[in-house]
């Protein structure tokens, strides 16, 4: 007697969640050897895990400034530290901070205070490499995270920031004004922790503040 081919029966079925879109799963049963409660299952953690990654997305982005938050960046920070520890790698923090940004809102409003952080964001993405990490820690202040550089060359980066930030330049109400940055460098490797590697390139930017302050260059 011929054997009769397995049944194939294709359905999709529609899940309501709460605050959020409707999923749709599609369970493909064929005969009794695929239970269709494992395919669905299958696609529903495929759509809860591109959610999952959507939102913690959502959660580690500046959207102001299309860089990742304290948030994003400090996981970004512990996956480098581990790496630089278990490989062997070297690498440096840069913590930046820019010069006279609440006078200009003040006397100009956060509008203008806006473009002054997304015009410094621009010089950074331009100076950094695309395997680099750029982060704004709040408000005024901003940190990089550099690969394979020594520390020589992570303060020369620094200065090199510094110099391209102070030469912006910025007409609010017929008024020209600059902003300008401070920055400070610490270098990352092997036993480094990476909340001490923060403090220390935050500390190492205060100092030189301090040192901008000194020369006579307004900050």
């Amino acid at each position: 007697m011929k054997k009769k081919p397995p049944t194939r029966v294709l359905r999709q079925t529609r899940l309501a969640v709460t605050n959020r879109k409707p999923l749709w799963l599609q369970t493909k049963i064929r005969g009794r050897a695929a239970p269709p409660v494992v395919r669905a299952l299958r696609a529903q953690l495929t759509q809860a895990r591109a959610e999952i990654a959507e939102l913690r997305a959502v959660a580690e982005t500046d959207f102001l400034l299309d860089v990742l938050n304290r948030r994003g960046f400090a996981r970004e920070l512990a996956r480098a530290v581990a790496f630089i520890g278990r490989y062997g790698a070297t690498g440096a923090l840069i913590v930046l901070d820019v010069d006279r940004l609440k006078p200009i809102n003040d006397a100009f409003g956060h509008a203008a205070g806006d473009a002054v952080l997304k015009a410094v964001v621009g010089v950074l993405k331009r100076h950094v490499r695309a395997s680099d990490v750029i982060g704004r820690l709040g408000g005024d202040e901003f940190v990089l995270l550099l690969w394979n550089l020594n520390d020589a060359d992570a303060r020369a980066k620094a200065r090199l920031l510094e110099a391209a930030i102070d030469q912006l330049t910025f007409v609010f109400r017929d008024i020209s004004i600059s902003a300008g940055a401070s920055a400070g460098v610490t270098s990352l490797g092997p036993g480094m922790q990476g909340s001490v590697a923060l403090e220390e390139a935050d500390r190492a930017m205060y100092t030189r503040k301090q040192e901008r302050r000194a020369r006579l260059l307004p900050v």
